[in-house]
């Protein structure tokens, strides 16, 4: 029985696992969508929305001296290395905590929608387009 144990393994071990995910967010935040199986899609929301927290939560440096901009800098430095672990790009961790934190600013989750994509002729998996919500105006 797998009761209470999260997350899937897709037949792989730890470190591919993470791997791939940190490839998948990359290219998600990079691009705004890819397209990929069902259940990996799934699972990819997860690890972006995460990402995308952590982009909203960094402070704005605009106004602020002394202390306050010494402080400010300080978390914005410490949420930018925690994003880093996951994002490993440094374009696509621009967007995430440049674009996509003005983007989502008003949002309080949810910044990603799977949508079906019918079935990979090869193997029949079903496939899903993971897409970050509300497009750029």
């Amino acid at each position: 029985m797998r009761h209470r144990k999260s997350g899937r393994k897709f037949g792989r071990n730890s470190s591919n696992r993470k791997a791939m995910f940190r490839n998948m967010v990359t290219s998600l935040m990079l691009h705004g969508s890819i397209r990929t199986t069902e259940a990996k899609a799934k699972e990819l929301r997860r690890h972006a929305d995460k990402v995308i927290s952590l982009g909203k939560r960094a402070p704005s440096l605009d106004g602020l001296d002394g202390d306050e901009l010494a402080a400010a800098k300080a978390r914005r430095v410490h949420l930018i290395r925690q994003a880093r672990v996951v994002v490993n790009n440094d374009e696509a961790l621009d967007k995430v905590f440049g674009e996509y934190a003005d983007r989502f600013s008003s949002r309080a989750g949810g910044y990603t929608r799977v949508i079906k994509a019918g079935i990979r002729g090869g193997d029949n998996a079903s496939m899903a387009v993971v897409q970050l919500v509300e497009a750029a105006e």
